[in-house]
């Protein structure tokens, strides 16, 4: 069963399966959309702050606060979805993990 937690009543600012091994990982820019195999996933790094997820052709850079379990979705490949928020989001008072800043760009070949 997939758990949404994108409202301020859940845990996290991603969607995770942790019932199954996805297939991708979605991630949902404001004015983009990538599906990423997680076949191509190499590795994560970070902190509570700063997350890097290297894909074989695409990086993404992830800021926020309380991302430390961000990495373990990533480890455990689990992640089904992560979202751009929305700049209303971005400034609203929120407890708990957040997402301040996603951004995907073309690996360096």
């Amino acid at each position: 069963m997939a758990l949404a937690a994108e409202n301020a009543s859940s845990i996290e600012p991603w969607t995770t399966d942790a019932e199954h091994r996805v297939a991708g990982l979605e991630v949902v820019l404001l004015k983009q959309i990538y599906v990423l195999p997680w076949s191509q996933f190499l590795y994560a790094e970070g902190s509570s702050d700063q997350v890097r997820a290297v894909f074989t052709t695409h990086d993404l850079l992830i800021t926020g606060t309380g991302l430390s379990s961000l990495l373990s979705g990533f480890a455990a490949q689990q992640i089904t979805q992560i979202r751009e928020p929305a700049r209303t989001e971005k400034f609203g008072a929120a407890t708990g993990p957040r997402i301040t800043t996603l951004t995907v760009k073309h690996s360096s070949s």
